[in-house]
């Protein structure tokens, strides 16, 4: 049985939380989105939170996600994919609201044309490779002149940001130094000349870090477990999604 009271009550420490990271940095609290992450929880969690008033949300695995997607229909949620999207399911992709994982311009391409063809428009974000750890996604601060200059021909999808995967540290204050350095790989872009409006939004912070990530920032958060309580284990057959 969905505890419904208990999610609403984390969600409503979140947000408390939320405003009290963005106070301590002298921050509208509004300008922080606050995106649920689902993945590995039912479609019953989603709609506990949506109840409480949570709109966006979050999902790392394609096929997850369009179930969840499909079994909320009618609900006015905005779905964010934010695991890596695999070039061979990007034209799914229209199928979103926002994709946070976009990593080279092939990907763009392909994450376009997928939105023009499904007549959305689609929200990207860069994510930048800023820990270089072989398991984890992410483009070089070298190669996003490339994936901006591509993002300038995309006809359905607009890039309004950067997003962060930093390493998992136990004390967050040490996650600091990555959101400070993603903060400045969007000023060298500003330097560079892209235009603000691709530079809006700042995706870092997870359930053990937000905090200091707003107090660095972020625009957007990607809160899970302190929303949705432990995950539940994964099926194998969901791992290979």
């Amino acid at each position: 049985m969905i505890d419904h009271s208990g999610i609403r009550a984390r969600l409503a420490d979140v947000r408390a939380r939320i405003h009290a990271a963005a106070d301590r940095a002298g921050r509208d609290p509004a300008s922080i989105r606050l995106v649920a992450v689902s993945k590995t929880f039912s479609i019953d969690y989603v709609r506990a939170a949506f109840d409480a008033g949570q709109q966006e949300f979050g999902e790392n695995k394609v096929q997850e996600a369009l179930r969840k997607v499909d079994e909320s229909a009618g609900l006015p949620i905005r779905w964010h994919l934010i695991g890596h999207l695999q070039s061979n399911k990007a034209k799914k992709a229209g199928r979103f609201d926002t994709i946070q994982s976009v990593d080279s311009a092939d990907l763009l391409r392909s994450v376009d044309a997928a939105a023009d063809g499904a007549g959305r428009q689609l929200d990207l974000l860069v994510q930048v490779d800023l820990a270089q750890e072989p398991t984890k996604h992410g483009a070089a601060e070298a190669d996003l002149a490339g994936i901006f200059e591509a993002g300038l021909q995309a006809r359905a999808s607009r890039i309004v940001g950067l997003m962060l995967l930093p390493p998992f540290v136990e004390d967050p204050n040490l996650a600091r130094p990555f959101f400070r350095a993603l903060r400045d790989v969007r000023q060298r872009l500003f330097d560079q000349g892209v235009e603000a409006a691709r530079l809006a939004e700042l995706s870092m912070g997870m359930s053990h870090d937000f905090e200091v990530a707003i107090e660095e920032g972020a625009t957007i958060i990607r809160v899970g477990t302190a929303i949705f309580g432990v995950r539940p284990p994964v099926a194998r057959e969901d791992m290979r999604r």
